[in-house]
């Protein structure tokens, strides 16, 4: 997942190539909404990943890896 500051908080989902986009697109009012997409996507799997995820919010973009279900997957590809 890649989030960016844009009048608020978009999130793209890529494919596990990186390149191909998932029809999916998200954008919440608040960063404390992306936090509570990457912990309902399984959490940060270390400290070193919140510290980056938190740079990206203070930077205004930024990215992670996360590891979804299948039904969360499925929901990302059928918008």
């Amino acid at each position: 997942m890649s989030f960016q500051c844009r009048n608020g908080w978009h999130c793209q989902f890529l494919e596990e190539d990186l390149k191909t986009a998932l029809p999916c697109k998200l954008h919440f009012a608040s960063s404390d909404k992306v936090i509570e997409l990457v912990e309902r996507a399984g959490g940060f799997p270390d400290q070193d990943t919140r510290l980056m995820v938190n740079q990206g919010i203070e930077m205004g973009r930024g990215g992670m890896f996360m590891n979804l279900t299948t039904e969360q997957y499925a929901r990302l590809k059928t918008v």
